[in-house]
């Protein structure tokens, strides 16, 4: 080999030596530097399918928790409210096919098809209100998890009573609904085991006349403190001067006078775990239960401790109860032995039996 062939493999060999270096080097600094989650290249579409009108407590918690995270992480939101169970596949499919990330949808009437919807679009993140499980690779699940301030307006309404029955008014005897007022049930009878429980069903999640008309027969039986857990039971316990409890949301305007407070559900945490798994690329198929659960800030006892001024904005009678049977002192003491971990509210889905 010439002198000259000699000095150009020498210089190819040198050039490659710095290449392969330089490589090296910039592998060594990848491995030491903090991985930084990955975000989307563009807004975030979120859509909400919900079988019942927004004002529904159930649905309108979800539907505000979305438009707080319309705010706070620049998602583009949109609904589909007041939707047939036998139209929400449907409408899921056009919010899929239409580019959107992420669908919040009520399932708990369509829970096959709109798993098989979600089967159809695996590139599309699924949170279902649902009684089922998450599937792989796209659907989480959720639900209200609020027994544990039920539990506590139950105790409340046993204090309450002077005639030794309180009602509750719910929906549909279904699993969710059932360790609420299950839950409500023991509270009372835990402060009072003198009182009796009656429990209506409407056998609907939205109907306000009939939800009234519950409350009305309850209180001709001699209920004196009622739960809402459906909407509207309130306008009845405001007529009558009956205290009362809201649901879901913070419902003490309806009847500013008697609702005293109620379990109170909180989405947002929920939602921001669900947002933050999709734009930090750690999705993962999961029954989201206890991000509505008072540890994790998503059930809680409504506007506590001041209930919106409850002293100068209830009725007297009321107030002169809540301070001599000493409510508040025992609510502080339960509160504190549920979020300590050192008492359980049982959580009982089977059907609850009236009193």
């Amino acid at each position: 080999m010439s002198r000259k062939g000699t000095s150009n493999v020498t210089i190819v060999l040198a050039v490659l030596l710095v290449v392969v270096a330089v490589i090296a080097a910039y592998f060594a600094y990848v491995a030491m530097t903090p991985v930084t989650p990955t975000t989307t290249a563009r807004k975030l579409k979120i859509a909400s399918i919900m079988s019942t009108p927004m004002e529904e407590p159930w649905v309108g918690v979800v539907h505000h928790a979305l438009q707080k995270a319309e705010r706070d992480f620049d998602i583009e939101y949109r609904w589909s409210e007041n939707t047939p169970y036998s139209d929400i596949p449907r409408v899921m499919r056009e919010y899929a096919q239409g580019g959107f990330d992420l669908l919040v949808v009520d399932a708990f009437g369509c829970e096959g098809p709109a798993r098989d919807v979600a089967k159809d679009f695996p590139n599309v993140y699924f949170l279902l209100g649902s009684g089922l499980g998450p599937v792989d690779p796209n659907v989480c699940v959720f639900d209200d998890w609020i027994h544990e301030p039920a539990y506590i307006c139950g105790m409340i309404s046993g204090m309450l009573t002077d005639s030794n029955v309180v009602g509750v008014v719910g929906g549909y005897s279904i699993p969710e609904v059932n360790r609420l007022v299950n839950a409500f049930k023991v509270g009372a009878k835990d402060a009072n085991p003198n009182v009796k429980v009656k429990i209506t069903f409407i056998e609907s999640w939205f109907d306000p006349p009939k939800a009234k008309e519950a409350a009305i027969s309850q209180m001709d039986a001699g209920a004196d403190v009622i739960y809402a857990e459906r909407y509207d039971p309130t306008s009845a316990c405001k007529e009558r001067g009956i205290p009362a409890f809201g649901n879901l949301l913070d419902q003490w305007e309806l009847a500013p006078d008697v609702v005293i407070t109620g379990p109170l559900w909180n989405m947002t945490p929920c939602i921001t775990e669900t947002i933050q798994m999709i734009i930090q690329n750690r999705w993962r198929t999961v029954d989201l239960a206890e991000y509505t659960m008072m540890s994790k800030g998503g059930a809680f006892l409504a506007d506590w401790p001041n209930w919106h001024n409850w002293e100068t904005r209830l009725r007297a009678d009321i107030v002169s109860k809540i301070k001599q049977r000493g409510v508040l002192s025992a609510v502080q003491t339960k509160m504190q032995e549920i979020e300590s971990g050192r008492f359980k509210v049982p959580i009982d889905e089977t059907v609850p039996v009236s009193d």
